[in-house]
């Protein structure tokens, strides 16, 4: 039997719990395309050249952590936009998309895929959430300088992050939220960590990692949030008769 859309939305929304999360877009499906899917095509951003190769490779619907309708953007189908959404329509292509759910799901999420990937034990949540903590923290097995953490971070995430040293201590304690969440660095400092590893950086980082004493490393957006949606779509693909690839459309950000 072929697999519906509704089928692939209703179960990502069972699994990720999307209604008990205040976010910034909507999550789940965005834009409506055919009724069944044969193939996945999955990447960080439903940017256009996503939808190209989706084209290309003759999928059914794109799954994305960030996709379209953010809070604050203009309500106006125009330009870029329109491009977007007039091509997905054009070839049938649906988009879902979530946010705030996929950064805190416990086991696909981008948090919890990042410490895979790191050999983090998590130990504790930073934000807490009705669905679970946006961002988490954990001691290392071995305590680690800012240069050892800088090299690990860019030998598995394969970009080089931006270390800001808070001090000479070594690193024992660390707690992440992958993406924009360099704001999340004073709850790092309040849980007692030595470093706080997340996407981006603003100058305001700089200057309260060195007046408390706490390391930063901004790991890049795009690099620390490429492995929730592969971990997603896997999932899919476990329960339903769904091919999946994913397309990392490269962003050094």
């Amino acid at each position: 039997m072929p697999v519906t859309l509704t089928e692939v939305v209703n179960a990502l929304d069972e699994e990720l719990q999307p209604h008990l999360f205040k976010d910034y877009c909507p999550n789940g499906l965005q834009v409506e395309g055919k009724k069944t899917i044969k193939k996945i095509i999955t990447g960080v951003t439903a940017c256009q050249a996503l939808i190209d190769q989706a084209i290309e490779k003759e999928a059914d619907a794109i799954l994305v952590h960030h996709g379209y309708f953010w809070r604050g953007e203009s309500a106006v189908i125009t330009g870029m936009k329109k491009q977007r959404i007039e091509t997905l329509l054009h070839h049938g292509i649906s988009l879902i998309a979530y946010h705030l759910p996929l950064d805190a799901h416990p086991v696909l999420g981008n948090n919890a895929q990042l410490a895979q990937r790191m050999g983090w034990n998590i130990q504790g949540g930073m934000e807490a959430g009705k669905a679970g903590p946006l961002g988490n923290w954990g001691t290392l097995q071995d305590k680690l300088s800012v240069k050892d953490m800088a090299s690990q971070l860019e030998n598995v995430l394969h970009h080089k992050p931006l270390a800001i040293t808070g001090g000479d201590h070594s690193i024992n304690r660390v707690a992440w939220c992958t993406g924009a969440a360099q704001s999340m660095i004073d709850q790092a400092l309040a849980l007692g960590a030595d470093a706080f590893v997340s996407g981006e950086v603003s100058e305001s980082t700089f200057h309260f990692a060195r007046e408390n004493s706490i390391h930063y490393f901004a790991a890049g957006h795009h690099a620390t949030e490429r492995y929730g949606v592969q971990a997603l779509a896997q999932w899919v693909t476990e329960r339903m008769d769904v091919a999946h690839q994913f397309i990392d459309i490269h962003s050094p950000v």
